[in-house]
């Protein structure tokens, strides 16, 4: 059984720079999503793999960097990568209100449309939220608490991502049996991914964390011998900074990917190659608040 790789990269640029959850205000390193894009692209052509871009939307726009650059998102979909939308502005889903979340969907997939001039029907949530799914017995108290009642919940993001045209999230959602699991042993405890049905759009979790160190070439190794899903996703930003995002760690899982491939024993693969093609979906005219 073949198995397959998802490859992502969180495109936040400046936008995402400034609304940075991490702690201490904004980030100064929206320039660098620019320049190491500029790097990785003939890095993925040499090596032959494929991703998919998850592009703040707000980026496509006419401007100058660290917020915009236009001509580099259609580099990115003229080599041949998707592009998906990772929201307007690098949003915080869970709190917006349903009506908000339409119009932030719906924008960003209409700008970045028109800037590559092809669908998008993939969907990258920011900061990996929302990850309240009772459904699959995830719960957030965090997300519930700073958003309040009536927080976004990945049930209801995948419901607005139908309606709006999108076919495909990856998702970030840990069930607690897990997360009690990986608390008594104080590891990971991720599998191969399986694609799974939500409110019509199919969705992938994460299973290897952030980067390209060992974790996730264990992963990729143990997909190419069960089957399955390995997703992998890491920002253009972090390339140039040590630790397990970085150039060094990327071309490394990169080889060990083309040589799996090479060997009929793995595959990558893009959002639009598992699931349906995006609909078209009448456009409105929304009013956007800055």
């Amino acid at each position: 059984m073949t198995g397959r790789l998802l490859l992502f990269w969180d495109y936040d640029t400046q936008w995402g720079a400034d609304r940075s959850r991490s702690g201490n205000g904004p980030k100064a390193w929206g320039e660098d999503e620019f320049v190491n894009t500029e790097r990785l692209l003939p890095l993925l052509a040499e090596y032959q793999v494929p991703s998919c871009f998850a592009v703040v939307a707000a980026a496509a726009r006419a401007g100058d960097r660290p917020y915009h650059d236009p001509r580099q998102i259609r580099a990115i979909h003229g080599a041949g990568h998707e592009v998906g939308s990772h929201s307007l502005h690098h949003d915080w889903l869970p709190g917006l209100s349903a009506s908000q979340l339409e119009i932030n969907l719906s924008r960003s997939r209409e700008l970045l449309e028109d800037c590559i001039g092809a669908a998008v029907g993939a969907f990258v949530p920011p900061y990996n939220q929302p990850f309240h799914y009772p459904a699959a017995l995830s719960f957030s108290r965090s997300e519930r608490r700073e958003a309040g009642r009536t927080h976004i919940g990945f049930s209801e993001l995948c419901r607005t991502l139908k309606l709006t045209g999108y076919r495909f999230c990856r998702a970030a959602y840990r069930p607690f049996p897990q997360r009690i699991l990986e608390a008594v042993l104080r590891r990971p405890c991720d599998y191969p991914g399986a694609l799974k049905s939500i409110a019509g759009v199919a969705c992938v979790r994460l299973n290897a964390g952030c980067g390209f160190a060992d974790r996730s070439i264990d992963m990729v190794r143990r997909c190419a011998r069960e089957g399955g899903y390995a997703v992998l996703y890491g920002h253009p930003h972090s390339l140039s900074v040590p630790g397990p995002q970085s150039f060094d760690c990327l071309r490394r899982t990169l080889a060990i990917v083309k040589e799996l491939v090479r060997n009929e024993q793995l595959q990558v693969v893009l959002p639009r190659d598992i699931c349906a093609p995006p609909v078209t979906v009448a456009r409105e005219v929304f009013h956007e608040h800055h």
